[in-house]
């Protein structure tokens, strides 16, 4: 939220939390546990400049993930090395003439596409993408600009005038090709629902913000199908910056229709049904509370993440993004202008001391990249910035400096917002945030021309070494939440019917096993952890414990066993008490002997292994087999009180 002269406040630059992989008291890779990596700046010399098709040759697509890596199809390290090339989210920043210069954002009427058509060919724009050291596009876009029927202006494309009698859609259609073709990787980013500059109280605060959910999902099914065919499409970014609207927070599991994790997850799997290539990018939670000291507020980016992590039906797909902006806070909205205008008392990013800021960036995004547990994946600070030229406020200059070290101590992919502004007549940047500004007449003044005091910075991190060549497989720990409604992430139960009726159920991805379950509030964790294959018969509902042929495991308590040479994957409740078992068969006998891991006074878990260091249900004691074993039943007493919530598993090994 960049303060306007006019006083009003609009959204500058938008900050993602970036998980980190170590401790702030180890931000530095050396040493961090899970990487065996050591991150040394090769300094401030200029990035390595790659032609189109030099880049095409580094990867491949479609990109994956492996832990808190993105990789290639080759299972080679893809870091996003990006900018956000912005324009067909609007410029416009809601009142007067859309096409009045005074009326738009910097003065630069973007006619709802991309920046720049106007002012240098795209070949040219993209050669000055390659001379910034760029891998990759972050590309916002409206959700009004699948909808427009109207052509751009001609004078919006006049340095490329294969564009014009274009929609903004197939100007951005063009944009994409290209990007493509010369060798980036495109992440399609839903900035906003209507042609409108983001953000603060701009009508487009939420997913569902001037459209319903559903339309929002078929916006994005219709862009992913769109561009299905080309593998250089490797990510959506679902929804920039969800925060507060006039009268309600966004929240992160509560199942109602401002649920964040909820709504991200459902879209995240229709998407990965449609094209099960793509990446999905999940934003945390920008902005809580009313901006007064009376009342609590915060910007939680990717907090509740630690206890409720996001699992899709195919592992290895998932990428969380958070956005840091100096002008913000923990606290702090960006505001300025007092209390009235929406400013707090709260220290900004900038205010910080080196350790509390390092201590704000791992809290609240880059512990997520801790390794093996239920949350783990890759950080893409997906926002980040400030202005160049003509910047006078120290502390921004400070915070640029330390930030940007921090992504590379941290090995953290980013992208800098936004790539390109424009020069005036008197040869003036309108942007001086931009990473390139371009005149009229297609003149370029670039970062990694000379002047920019930031030139140093980006430099040392575009440059920076980090994880490169083959990254390891890896397991995979993913919570399943059927506390408040079902979690079906099964490509296989997705085709069946209702399996549990009047009951909440949570499936594991097809390619995972149940491995724990939480006491009493519909939580589980899955795993692939020694994986085995699953045999070709149908998958058994259990609901009573007519499969115990070994024995009385558990005296006393009801059991819901699988079938001998099935394993658990999946469960359903009422109410935190156990109703079903659901068990796919092994392509190979399992062994049968296995022990009781009793659960009703305290957690029982490995002493190592998979999430031992996460809480993937909270507030309730959690039962979880070896990292070798399989759930092969559950137990559960209405007796004593205890109505009937899980208490003991059948942890049996796998070999």
């Amino acid at each position: 939220m960049r303060p306007l002269p006019n006083g009003r406040t609009v959204r500058r630059r938008s900050t993602r939390l970036l998980p980190a992989v170590v401790a702030v008291s180890a931000l530095v890779l050396a040493g961090a546990p899970g990487t065996g990596v050591a991150v040394a700046s090769t300094g401030s010399a200029a990035p390595t400049v790659l032609t189109g098709k030099q880049l095409s040759a580094s990867w491949q697509g479609p990109l994956s993930t492996r832990g808190r890596y993105i990789v290639d199809a080759h299972g080679n390290r893809f870091k996003l090395k990006a900018g956000n090339w912005d324009g067909s989210e609007s410029h416009y920043l809601g009142s007067g003439d859309p096409t009045d210069p005074a009326n738009n954002q910097a003065g630069e009427v973007s006619n709802n596409i991309p920046m720049g058509l106007d002012r240098a060919p795209i070949a040219s724009i993209l050669a000055d993408f390659h001379r910034l050291g760029l891998n990759s596009i972050r590309l916002p876009f409206a959700n009004a600009m699948i909808h427009d029927d109207s052509t751009v202006p001609d004078s919006a494309v006049r340095a490329n005038p294969q564009l014009r009698g274009k929609t903004p859609l197939e100007v951005y259609d063009a944009v994409v090709k290209a990007l493509t073709g010369d060798g980036f990787a495109v992440i399609l980013n839903n900035h906003t629902t209507t042609y409108h500059w983001c953000c603060g109280l701009d009508g487009n605060e939420r997913w569902d913000k001037g459209q319903s959910t559903q339309q929002w999902e078929d916006d994005w099914l219709f862009l992913v199908d769109r561009y299905k065919d080309n593998k250089r499409v490797v990510g959506a970014d679902l929804r920039n910056e969800v925060r507060r609207d006039g009268t309600d927070d966004p929240n992160w599991g509560w199942n109602n229709d401002k649920d964040e994790y909820a709504a991200f997850e459902e879209a995240g799997n229709k998407i990965l049904q449609d094209d099960p290539d793509m990446l999905i990018i999940m934003e945390g939670i920008n902005w809580q509370g009313i901006p007064q000291g009376m009342f609590p507020h915060g910007r939680p980016m990717l907090t509740p993440v630690r206890t409720l992590s996001n699992t899709l039906i195919d592992s290895g797909k998932l990428v969380y993004s958070a956005h840091f902006y100096g002008f913000t806070g923990p606290n702090h909205t960006g505001a300025t202008g007092g209390a009235l205008n929406g400013e707090t008392n709260d220290p900004r990013y900038r205010d910080l001391s080196p350790d509390e800021l390092e201590q704000a960036v791992n809290d609240e995004a880059l512990f997520v990249t801790q390794a093996g547990q239920h949350f783990t994946a890759p950080v893409w600070v997906s926002e980040f910035g400030t202005a160049g030229r003509g910047q006078t406020d120290a502390k921004e200059k400070d915070w640029f400096d330390r930030f940007t070290g921090i992504l590379e101590a941290n090995d953290t992919d980013f992208a800098i917002w936004p790539l390109i502004g424009w020069t005036d007549d008197n040869g003036k940047l309108q942007d001086n945030w931009a990473a390139l500004s371009y005149t009229a007449d297609g003149k370029r003044t670039g970062l990694e021309d000379s002047g920019d005091w930031r030139t140093a910075d980006w430099n040392r991190l575009i440059n920076s070494s980090g994880k490169t060549g083959k990254v390891a497989q890896v397991n995979h720990w993913n919570m399943l939440n059927a506390r408040n409604g079902d979690q079906d992430v099964s490509r296989t139960m997705l085709d069946q019917d209702d399996w549990s009726p009047g009951n909440y159920k949570g499936n594991c991805p097809d390619s995972q096993r149940l491995i724990a379950l939480g006491r009493g509030n519909g939580t589980g964790l899955c795993t692939d952890a020694g994986q085995p294959a699953k045999g070709e018969g149908d998958w058994t509902v259990v609901t009573n414990w007519s499969n115990t042929n070994e024995g009385d495991w558990a005296g006393g308590y009801d059991k819901l066993q699988c079938p001998d040479n099935s394993f658990a994957v999946g469960f359903s409740n009422n109410g935190g008490s156990m109703a079903a078992l659901l068990c796919a068969p092994s392509a190979d006998p399992l062994p049968t002997d296995g022990r009781d891991v009793w659960f009703d006074h305290g957690d029982n878990r490995p002493s190592d292994g998979g999430s031992v260091d996460s809480d993937w249900a909270s507030g309730n004691y959690k039962g979880q087999c070896n990292d070798d074993e399989y759930i092969a039943g559950v137990a559960d007493t209405y007796r004593y009180d205890e109505h009937g919530v899980p208490d003991v598993l059948l942890c049996r090994p796998l070999d």
